[in-house]
């Protein structure tokens, strides 16, 4: 072979080695490598034990999830194009009764057409809106239906910061989700038409879906609603806001039995004392709120509570001064018009209080059978 063949020869058994090499040896590399006869994996020797509180995640889950309800409801939307549509909503609720009723928050359900809840072992019913209470985000809906298994309502009052809470619920339709954390605040929240006195703050999540479902505390009692998250993206950012189930305990006889919630109202018009005012005007007490106006007709009217006689002006503004300073009702202290709300709040039309006031130096009772607020029939 001649001298100048070869490195044309060499050049084209390179090419051909990397054309069989990258065509047959790369696609195929059992060629090159063997395989074992079976695959050796690390396994435990048995099934680990859940340490304690593991177990009583498990507990609380397993306790409270056969009342936890998904609720989907559907109202009508307008569209510029197509008209009123059809649109759903999701949320949570849990079951307070065997007769079916159902807590929820009233955002769930608001202007909904049709309601759907789904059990947790799937079944699905139509509901029926029993009783509304926006002003509290409240609502009770009614499935019919067996077997159902209530929820065990626990106590709100004295909840300590530091307390560990379960929130079970639906976040983002994805059903019987648990989730965990503590009670972060206990503090007055403020929603779109809604305003909750002493609002349960807590880091665990709690995301859209949510909504309605329990707030549990380590026995699996439920303590509370959840309502509402503090996000600017619409999801948990470990800032959610739950309804005291004292406070929704104290409305639900009138949401079953009548619909709504039979709100009591004092009838009277008040500012709060202040150490500056009580001076200015020779008050025996630096706290509390003067009644400045009696509704004509309301409970205080007929009880006999006395309003101001006197005008005077707070800066600019005018006032009726003389009237009795409420410091107590039913002995809880009234130090400003904060507590006057929390107290009635506690209470329904009908019922009757000790109310304490002070006219002139002379400190005083004074029963008052609270009438239905204005508005509310």
């Amino acid at each position: 072979m001649k001298k100048s063949a070869r490195p044309i020869l060499f050049v084209l058994i390179l090419v051909g080695g990397f054309y069989w090499y990258t065509t047959h040896g790369a696609t195929q590399p059992s060629r090159w490598l063997s395989r074992p006869d079976r695959l050796e994996l690390t396994e435990a020797a048995a099934p680990a034990p859940f340490d304690s509180e593991e177990q009583a995640n498990i507990e609380v889950y397993k306790r409270a999830i056969p009342s936890v309800v998904n609720i989907t409801s559907t109202s009508l939307a307008f569209d510029f194009f197509y008209g009123a549509v059809p649109q759903e909503g999701q949320g949570s609720g849990f079951i307070i009764d065997a007769a079916g009723d159902i807590l929820t928050n009233y955002h769930v359900i608001e202007n909904a057409r049709q309601v759907e809840v789904t059990l947790h072992d799937r079944k699905k019913y139509k509901a029926t809106i029993i009783g509304t209470d926006p002003s509290h985000d409240l609502a009770v809906i009614r499935v019919t239906a067996r077997g159902l298994q209530p929820a065990t309502l626990g106590d709100s009052k004295g909840l300590q910061v530091g307390q560990k809470v379960y929130a079970i619920g639906n976040p983002f339709g994805l059903g019987g989700t648990l989730t965990h954390g503590i009670i972060s605040s206990i503090r007055p929240v403020r929603g779109r038409e809604s305003f909750i006195d002493e609002a349960i703050q807590t880091d665990a999540a709690i995301n859209p879906g949510n909504s309605g479902g329990p707030l549990l505390n380590s026995r699996g009692d439920v303590i509370g609603i959840n309502t509402m998250i503090l996000s600017s993206v619409g999801q948990s950012s470990g800032v959610g806001f739950a309804i005291p189930i004292n406070a929704a305990k104290a409305v639900l006889n009138d949401l079953v039995t009548v619909g709504r919630v039979k709100r009591p109202s004092l009838g009277v018009r008040t500012v709060p004392i202040g150490p500056e005012l009580a001076q200015e005007l020779g008050l025996p007490v630096d706290y509390g709120v003067m009644i400045v106006q009696i509704l004509p007709g309301s409970a205080a009217d007929k009880a006999g509570l006395r309003g101001g006689s006197e005008r005077r002006y707070l800066g600019n503004v005018p006032i009726m001064v003389g009237g009795d300073v409420i410091v107590a009702i039913d002995r809880q202290d009234v130090v400003d018009q904060t507590d006057l709300s929390h107290i009635m709040n506690n209470h329904r039309a009908g019922d009757a209080v000790t109310v304490t006031v002070y006219r002139g130096k002379t400190k005083m009772d004074v029963k008052v059978t609270l009438a239905e607020a204005p508005g509310q029939t």
